[in-house]
């Protein structure tokens, strides 16, 4: 069965009265109890959870005790559970949590790229800096799964093996909070550890069950005080987040939770309503997947925000518009 058989357009790109460019996928949208296919219908059809999956490991930390361990703060939790950005203000708590439980940055299993933050990849290139595995975006994750294997006298050099003890453990922690039922494919991550895969209702569950459970309070508090260290500079989930808890003339809550995954993933939950949506992108177009969870964001009242849908030319000329195809919806 191919998914894209399934999906429905959700953005077209209008120039002069042409269709130059169009973008599909699915958005589901529920509580609990009902979760209700928005546009399109994947049948089941599973998928990957990428980074969304970040902060459903994260629950092994609350579970296992390691906050309290370790003392955490909440901005290290925070790192836990991001795909950050790699700028100065991600990296400094990841190196310092590391070092704070004795280890450092030769033991992350991430590997190597450039900092998401064009404004740090500059930074770094001025200043002559060297790249490493803390500057991954998945860094925090990894420092997390370290500092549980330490804790628990698990070892340290095979910490992304799947057969680990940590990622047995992750795997049923997801399974659990995602009401998972069956087995999925099982793949490598970008990061180089395991990733699960399973359908779309299930992930946004999973969201539903941790972010709504006040034994995850801390987890929820980490995003909702602190939505920069989640993602940083012109990331989705942390423009998401800064709307929905800084801007309160636009918003009617400031509980909104947001995080991104790669292939056009995006899970949102409104916590005080116990309501949530995810959207999955056909093409993984992030500029598509943030015009479309902006504008569910408006379609379900919880924003009011004003989106640029204009084309313009390199002059500044307009020569069409982004048009985003959804109900005018969407309640319970």
């Amino acid at each position: 069965m191919q998914p894209y058989k399934y999906d429905e357009i959700l953005t077209e790109s209008v120039r002069d009265g042409l269709v130059d460019e169009v973008h599909s996928g699915f958005v589901l949208y529920g509580n609990k109890n009902e979760i209700k296919n928005i546009k399109g219908d994947s049948k089941d059809y599973p998928f990957y959870l990428r980074s969304c999956a970040k902060p459903l490991q994260a629950a092994l930390l609350i579970d296992y005790g390691m906050d309290k361990f370790y003392d955490m703060t909440l901005e290290e939790i925070a790192l836990c559970t991001a795909s950050h950005a790699g700028e100065k203000v991600h990296t400094d708590i990841v190196s310092g949590f590391l070092n704070r439980i004795g280890l450092d940055e030769s033991y992350l299993k991430c590997g190597l790229h450039e900092p998401l933050s064009k404004t740090r990849q500059y930074e770094m290139k001025v200043n002559n800096e060297k790249l490493t595995q803390v500057y991954n975006n998945c860094s925090g994750k990894h420092a997390m799964m370290l500092a549980l294997c330490k804790m628990n006298n698990w070892d340290l050099k095979t910490y992304d093996y799947i057969n680990h003890p940590l990622q047995v453990e992750i795997r049923k922690k997801i399974n659990e909070l995602c009401e998972v039922k069956k087995d999925y494919p099982i793949t490598k991550d970008g990061c180089g550890v395991p990733i699960f895969s399973m359908p779309l209702k299930n992930i946004l569950k999973g969201y539903l069950n941790l972010f709504c459970d006040n034994k995850y309070f801390k987890i929820t508090q980490a995003f909702l005080k602190h939505p920069y260290l989640i993602g940083g500079e012109d990331r989705t989930d942390t423009k998401v987040m800064q709307l929905g808890n800084l801007d309160e003339e636009s918003c009617q809550t400031s509980s909104i939770v947001a995080k991104v995954g790669a292939g056009g993933l995006c899970v949102v939950v409104n916590i005080e309503k116990q309501e949530g949506f995810i959207v999955k992108i056909s093409d993984c177009d992030m500029p598509t997947r943030e015009l479309v969870v902006f504008e569910m964001l408006n379609k379900l009242g919880w924003c009011n925000t004003n989106i640029n849908k204009t084309l313009k030319t390199l002059h500044l000329d307009t020569v069409g518009e982004k048009r985003v195809d959804l109900p005018d919806l969407i309640t319970f």
